[in-house]
């Protein structure tokens, strides 16, 4: 039977539990020996990622009270759960290698969260959370939609994106105004791109930061005293895939020395 948490922080905490057993089952395919989740809240994930991985789970929680309650509901995480801030988490302390991310995101953080999965990308192969469904069509948008933007290319670089399913505001308690959905993020075989990766990450930033303007504007620093005579430079950033940007850097790269 699903019970229904109180309200705490003005947080919108899942109490669905077909819904969290759909993500357990998703995440169960993890290919690291050690999983980490993300934002635990009232354990309603906790339970069944407890249920599969055991000691294998360690999980980080900033909030106290929620901290408290699940030590004391779930008291196997007592050398397992992580009170701090997964955004400035030191991942060396708990971990050796490689590990998976699993969460129902708070959704205030959440492009927060994949941007150090990018700085993590080969350390972290898997994730599957729940985020705004709004940010899942984000980072799994193809080139020329509205919504394809910095996220997009700079995870599909790295990741193979899919939006596994959508939940309802039903599902929340409080029920939150937007709608949500749960995405699954495998690392691909790109070890690393053909092009200066830190030029690139500059590049695909400044590109879509002035998303109305074509390249040849909107990278005129880039292009200072260069002259590189490709079309591309003459689009739009939402116009051009991940190869087309990891192109560009290299004859940025190629020029500017």
């Amino acid at each position: 039977m699903s019970v229904r948490p109180k309200k705490n922080l003005g947080q919108h905490f899942l109490w669905d539990q077909n819904i969290a057993q759909k993500i357990v089952e998703a995440f169960k395919q993890a290919p690291t020996s050690q999983v980490l989740e993300v934002g635990p809240g009232k354990g309603i994930l906790t339970r069944y990622l407890l249920e599969h991985f055991g000691n294998r789970l360690y999980a980080v929680e900033l909030d106290r009270e929620s901290g408290r309650y699940l030590l004391e509901h779930y008291p196997r995480l007592k050398e397992y759960l992580i009170e701090r801030d997964f955004l400035s988490m030191d991942f060396s302390r708990y971990f050796t290698g490689s590990f998976s991310l699993v969460g129902n995101f708070p959704y205030n953080i959440s492009s927060q969260i994949f941007f150090r999965l990018l700085e993590y990308r080969n350390t972290i192969p898997f994730l599957v959370g729940m985020v705004q469904k709004e940010v899942a069509l984000r980072i799994a948008s193809p080139p020329g939609s509205k919504s394809y933007g910095i996220l997009s290319v700079l995870l599909q670089a790295y990741y193979d994106v899919n939006i596994l399913f959508h939940v309802g505001p039903g599902s929340f308690q409080p029920p939150p105004k937007v709608n949500s959905s749960v995405v699954e993020l495998r690392r691909n075989s790109v070890q690393h791109l053909p092009c200066n990766e830190k030029l690139f990450f500059r590049v695909v930033k400044q590109s879509f930061n002035q998303r109305r303007k074509m390249l040849r504007n909107s990278l005129k620093s880039f292009l200072l005293n260069l002259n590189i005579d490709d079309e591309r430079f003459d689009k739009r950033p939402e116009q051009l895939d991940v190869d087309d940007f990891v192109d560009i850097t290299s004859q940025l790269f190629t020029a500017s020395e």
